[in-house]
């Protein structure tokens, strides 16, 4: 065709970055949770994660989304997921960097960081594609509850920790490495799983343990190509907690039948299936009957995960939308010195970096376990991060997005990825219970531990630095020792997530950022939308430290 026009003013794709180089608040998280950790692996993915050729991958992983294959061209029942190439790409880069189960290894605890680093890791790589994660979040939360059947986890444990990706559906002993997954819930329950009619009938004992006959099904089965799972099932003890293989010891196919892929809104590399059991074998983990206590110290792990994914998501979303605004011109200026897109985008690079903060924060208690008052933290902030961050994160998108206008509403080339952002934003609060589940788990929370004494003890070192957030911290306590009643028991969960926010901001962030978060989201200075920050906050600085290229200039 003959030249019809000149394209000018569109802004080059982020991409050839590190993304961990570029992200000082991740940076100071580490530095305040983490000392001393060496952050080499850090950087080293950072560049990865941020190439053109791995975000290629994340883009055909999703438009080539998988594919189920029920029966064999000879007409055998085979019941496999069918992948394109760059899924697998994804999965070898994930497990390389040992974001699965690679944390629990022996090696890994000495660091005394080893959850903290993997928990960055993963943020660093749900920015590059987040869907593909579901089966390596599932493979590292596993460890605490596969632990209480001893034999079987001295077997799993070595695959479940390599950094070898073995796609391959064989016996457990011929790979090299492992994943697994959980199935809970069913068509009649969803997050009410005590309602779960799955039957195990005991069918004698071996060297794994008390050996069931399952028949029943699942109508969430994530990631059905992973060579495991953990299932809830009701045995003559009551709901309990089941070791199920993809393949058995012996080499043969368990009897686990996959019915459909769901059609889901986002999430699309990920393969996410309805299955039925009939006579499938499973070994018992844990005590007979107390199956839900069991199978959550795995839920407690990939909270964070959803946690620690929404953090990751926000910030890319983030850092699309200051390389889009800093190169694309409107009205005779670029659009980042706009005063109200400048608003928009300190408003967000707020939020991103009080989610790290809070995310990094309850990963450290993970790493920390032994200590008492990390105890109260993991059980308090799990749900108020998970409720929280997760619940903030589509409003987030979508004001991202809005900063590039139909560019970022369209899937394709480099800016497309953030409509795959915004997609994907909800599951997280889904996931692993959604809202109200969090609140009703922080509830409980509330009741088992000295939580008030706890929270004022990780308020106290921003005591006296802000005349809003020592307002809610002096009412805290109260009323976490007062709250009796479920319905304001969101109201709760948020007020402690923005607490211990704009505490972990008084100690890891500039001034800039800690008063106009305190201002914003404590003292009222704030609407109901992104973009209403007061005129008094000192925009440059906040975006300054926000850019993903740490030599770019917000002014």
């Amino acid at each position: 065709m003959p030249a019809t026009h000149d394209v000018f003013n569109q802004p080059e794709p982020l991409a050839d970055v590190n993304l961990f180089a570029g992200n000082r608040p991740l940076q100071a998280a580490l530095t305040f949770n983490a000392p001393g950790l060496d952050t080499a692996p850090l950087l080293a993915l950072g560049a990865t994660v941020g190439s053109a050729d791995m975000r290629r991958h994340a883009r055909l992983a999703n438009v080539h989304t998988p594919q189920l294959k029920t029966h064999s061209r000879f007409g055998h029942r085979i019941d496999q997921v069918e992948f394109h190439p760059s899924y697998h790409a994804l999965m070898a880069q994930a497990v390389g960097a040992g974001l699965h189960g690679t944390a629990f290894s022996a090696q890994q605890q000495v660091t005394g960081h080893a959850h903290q680093l993997r928990a960055a890791g993963f943020m660093l790589f749900t920015e590059l594609e987040p869907s593909i994660l579901c089966p390596i979040s599932m493979s590292y939360a596993v460890t605490p509850a596969l632990r209480d059947n001893t034999a079987i986890y001295q077997d799993w444990a070595p695959g479940l920790t390599s950094r070898q990706y073995d796609p391959e559906l064989k016996v457990w002993r011929e790979k090299t490495g492992l994943t697994m997954g959980m199935g809970m819930t069913e068509k009649q329950g969803g997050s009410d799983v005590r309602a779960n009619t799955t039957r195990a009938v005991a069918d004698g004992t071996d060297a794994w343990g008390q050996r069931f006959s399952v028949t029943g099904h699942k109508w969430f089965f994530s990631a059905p190509m992973c060579d495991a799972f953990l299932i809830l099932a009701q045995t003559a003890s009551g709901l309990s907690c089941l070791f199920l293989p993809r393949v058995l010891p012996d080499g043969s196919p368990n009897q686990l039948f996959i019915q459909r892929l769901k059609d889901k809104l986002g999430n699309k590399a990920n393969a996410s299936s309805e299955v039925e059991f009939v006579d499938a074998t499973a070994w018992l983990v844990g005590e007979e009957g107390r199956g839900v206590p069991q199978i959550l110290a795995m839920g407690t792990m990939t909270r964070l995960d959803c946690a620690l994914g929404t953090s990751g998501l926000m910030r890319q979303a983030l850092s699309l939308a200051l390389n889009h605004t800093t190169q694309r011109m409107a009205f005779g200026k670029r659009l980042i010195e706009q005063p109200l897109m400048k608003n928009v985008l300190a408003d967000l690079a707020l939020e991103s970096e009080a989610a790290t903060a809070l995310a990094l924060r309850l990963a450290r208690s993970f790493d920390r376990a032994g200590d008492a008052h990390e105890q109260v933290m993991t059980r308090l902030l799990t749900p108020v991060a998970k409720f929280w961050i997760c619940k903030r994160g589509s409003h987030f998108a979508q004001e991202a997005m809005e900063c590039l206008g139909g560019n970022g509403y369209v899937e394709e080339g480099g800016e497309g990825v953030m409509a795959r952002i915004y997609r994907e934003m909800p599951l997280n609060s889904i996931w692993e219970g959604a809202g109200n589940i969090m609140a009703l788990d922080l509830l409980r929370a509330l009741r088992k531990a000295d939580a008030a004494a706890a929270l004022a003890q990780e308020l106290a070192p921003a005591r006296g630095m802000h005349r809003a957030l020592d307002h809610l911290a002096e009412r805290l306590p109260a009323r976490v020792e007062e709250m009796a009643t479920e319905m304001e028991a969101r109201r709760l969960a948020q007020d402690v997530a923005l607490a211990v926010q704009a505490a972990l901001l008084a100690q890891t962030a500039p001034a800039a950022v800690f008063s106009a978060f305190c201002d914003s989201r404590l003292g009222g200075e704030w609407g109901h939308s992104f973009g209403s920050l007061g005129a008094g906050v000192d925009f440059d600085a906040i975006l300054e430290r926000a850019m993903p290229h740490p030599s770019t200039s917000a002014r």
